[in-house]
């Protein structure tokens, strides 16, 4: 039998947050290889859909800082302002990226668009090898090394690796082998996504609006057209996707109101049922769990992939440091810092947008008058607002360096 194709690292899942681990590593002299069940660049992949993607200001710096930002800032739209409210009530606060002394708070983007950015950006790296389409049939943690056998045009072949990283999504296979306790909750939301053009301008402004089935987000993006994210009762799903372009705009008018005018025109339209997952470990012998595969969030507040992401950024600032000094990657200790430094800011994340999504569907008279009485504290005590601009910028508690603006190389 012919030995195993040997890399230093192995990322499953080709999607936004694998293949930007891949790009951040690419000056860090490790052998990489990425397997992803699709084609690359194929428009069946699904993580690279027509879904606007909100990138919060630690992620564009993550992006600069790994090359990806000068050719993906032609294709982003910046966000300048947040409005926050709750519908039908006198509560609301607002963000502005001038408070904070930034250019932009975010950027709005297709995950299609950052798709092509970020593919192209991996095709520069010599020393990542993407397998695909491919899939992973199984794997073994051997305590030295992680073999992982593959299946490749009908193909069974395997490789060996010190560190295997699970970026595969929610419904992740390497972490249901692993059998990681994860912590599930069906939310009955889906939300339905699609782009809609208004007779106004949105100069920039990303609204947040929160209502009884749930929020509705609209996000600025370029040529004028707004992004809609409206969230609505897994049983008004069929109806609201059975409209027809003319009806659809009229009933998001009502769920949204006038503050852009009329809608004029509407895109294509999708449905994803909304749920919670987040997983007990990220790191279990070694193999280390991020993205999606070790949190799916409640799109409430935009932080989902921009979570993904800084695990992205603080894994491969520990690697990278380890390999430098010649530590074993893959070690125990290793991994256990990087496990340190994120589970904080999985389980707060993940418990803020969960407890947000209850709070907002709450329609009890005394907690509706509390959370507008919240929003009204936040507009108006000074100070209220900075905790919330920096937890929307993904600026909270230690920074990568790439988080930083710093590149690992």
């Amino acid at each position: 039998m012919s030995e195993p194709d040997r890399y230093d690292m192995v990322i499953v899942g080709g999607g936004m947050v694998g293949a930007s681990l891949a790009i951040a590593l690419a000056r860090s002299g490790l052998k990489l290889a990425l397997i992803e069940a699709f084609t690359p660049g194929a428009d069946s992949q699904p993580s690279y859909d027509d879904r606007a993607i909100a990138l919060a200001y630690g992620t564009r710096r993550i992006f600069e800082a790994t090359g990806v930002w000068p050719t993906l800032a032609e294709r982003a739209e910046p966000i300048s302002d947040i409005h926050v409210s709750d519908r039908g009530h006198f509560g609301f606060t607002r963000l502005n990226a001038a408070d904070e002394g930034v250019p932009a708070l975010g950027h709005v983007v297709t995950a299609r668009e950052l798709g092509h950015v970020l593919l192209e950006r991996m095709r520069h790296n010599p020393d990542l090898e993407v397998i695909a389409p491919a899939r992973v049939t199984g794997f073994e943690d051997r305590g030295r090394q992680v073999l992982v056998e593959i299946e490749r045009d009908g193909v069974l072949g395997t490789l060996s690796c010190g560190l295997l990283v699970a970026a595969d999504g929610g419904d992740s296979a390497i972490r249901e082998q692993l059998d990681v306790p994860v912590q599930r909750w069906q939310y009955g939301q889906s939300a339905v996504v699609t782009n809609v053009t208004p007779t106004q301008p949105h100069c920039n402004v990303a609204y947040e609006r929160f209502t009884d089935t749930g929020p509705v987000a609209l996000l600025p993006m370029t040529g004028q057209r707004c992004a809609v994210v409206w969230t609505v009762r897994d049983e008004q799903v069929d109806e609201v996707l059975g409209l027809d372009d003319g009806a659809f705009l009229t009933a998001f008018q009502t769920r949204f109101g006038y503050r852009l005018g009329r809608f004029r025109r509407v895109g294509r339209r999708a449905a994803y049922p909304l749920s919670l997952l987040r997983a007990r470990e990220s790191v279990r012998g070694r193999v280390v769990v991020i993205g999606n595969a070790a949190h799916t969030l409640h799109p409430i507040a935009g932080q989902g992939f921009n979570l993904g992401i800084r695990d992205v950024a603080a894994l491969a600032e520990v690697v990278d440091d380890a390999f430098k000094a010649g530590v074993d990657i893959g070690a125990a200790e290793t991994l256990a810092a990087y496990a340190a430094w994120r589970s904080a800011e999985q389980r707060n994340v993940a418990l803020a947008t969960d407890g947000l999504a209850r709070l907002f569907s709450n329609p009890l008279v005394p907690v509706r008058l509390g959370r507008n009485l919240g929003l009204l504290a936040m507009e108006f005590l000074p100070g209220a607002k900075r905790p919330l601009a920096r937890a929307a910028m993904g600026m909270l508690g230690r920074q990568p360096r790439l988080a930083r603006g710093v590149p690992l190389g």
